[in-house]
């Protein structure tokens, strides 16, 4: 029996009893105070600031499927030593795998919000690095990535300028396999447009991942680069973009048996941004539960069947043997 099941069957409980259990307003399993006997429950912080007062929440209410937090990570890639990043984490107490978001240039956008508010909600512990708020790629490392994307043939992963990029992910998903309640043996990398080169260069130098899932990537160069990847990928598509069907060409020759694809028909690039006119919800939302369906077979595997019981072996039935002859009369 758990402990927080304790409010439930001890018929003693008083308003102000200590019990351990999950606050009904943080969502932490810690000591917490006892309001009604009816399983409301406060840590003291919350307590002390009167946070009951104003919440909505009725006694007993069960807890949202996650909570978002920003935190603060370690990382040598910019000049302060830390950078900002915002976490999804789901309430249920076990432990979570984990899904690092690797946004581009232009930060944490709608798409990836998006993304982070699906992974969350199936389980999954996201985090989404705010590179905007960093001076780690300004309009000329822009400017360069964007033109070597044409004249280099794809995202240079072994220039300075991606190699700051991959660094600082690099330091985000070790802060991420350290935190609380996740578990690090179960990890993924996730990432849009250009954000999904990085993702898949991320994936080439960090052979502890489980799994790679990229929307519409660009080319990655050198095309050899992806043979370091050893993560199963997942690579989704609109049959009308011409950049993602030349990423596709190179896994496709890389890494034949790694990857699966999905081809979304009468869409292009960008399909899943909310943002665009030609946004298509029935589209993007079949895309985002195929992601999220292949994220599940990777990092949450159904567990393995117990061991059929052993069986006797049945005893061949013997014919049955002919009625004697009766005895001849004398």
């Amino acid at each position: 029996m758990r402990d927080d099941d304790l409010l439930l069957s001890t018929p003693n409980l008083e308003f102000g009893s200590g019990v351990i259990g999950v606050c009904d307003v943080c969502g932490k399993r810690q000591a917490v105070i006892v309001l009604q006997k009816e399983r409301f429950k406060l840590c003291v912080i919350d307590f002390l600031n009167k946070t009951w007062a104003t919440s909505k929440s009725k006694p007993g209410a069960p807890l949202p499927p996650y909570r978002s937090e920003r935190v603060t990570f370690p990382t040598d890639a910019v000049a302060s030593g830390s950078a900002s990043a915002v976490v999804l984490r789901p309430t249920k107490v076990v432990r979570h795998p984990v899904i690092l978001i690797t946004p581009e240039v232009y930060g944490i956008t709608t798409s990836l919000l998006d993304a982070a508010v699906h992974f969350a909600r199936e389980g999954f512990e996201v985090m989404l690095p705010d590179i905007g708020k960093t001076s780690l790629f300004g309009p000329m490392d822009h400017l360069s990535t964007r033109l070597a994307l044409r004249t280099k043939g794809g995202l240079a992963v072994t220039s300075p300028r991606v190699a700051k990029l991959t660094a600082y992910y690099a330091d985000a998903l070790t802060y991420l396999r350290g935190r609380e309640m996740v578990d690090p043996d179960r990890s993924a990398v996730f990432g849009l447009s250009f954000g999904g080169s990085i993702a898949l260069a991320v994936a080439g130098l960090d052979q502890k991942l489980t799994a790679v899932a990229v929307a519409y990537p660009a080319p990655v160069a050198p095309p050899e680069a992806l043979q370091l990847v050893t993560a199963h990928v997942y690579f989704v598509a609109g049959r009308r973009d011409r950049t993602a069907a030349a990423a596709r060409a190179q896994l496709e020759k890389v890494l034949p048996k790694q990857v699966e694809f999905e081809s979304v028909t009468e869409v292009g690039h960008d399909f899943l941004a909310r943002d665009i006119r030609g946004y298509d919800q029935n589209r993007a939302e079949a895309s985002w539960g195929h992601i999220v369906a292949f994220l599940k077979r990777q990092l949450m595997p159904p567990p393995p069947r117990p061991p059929a019981p052993p069986t006797k072996p049945v005893a061949a039935a013997l014919p049955p043997s002919a009625p004697r002859a009766a005895p001849a009369a004398t």
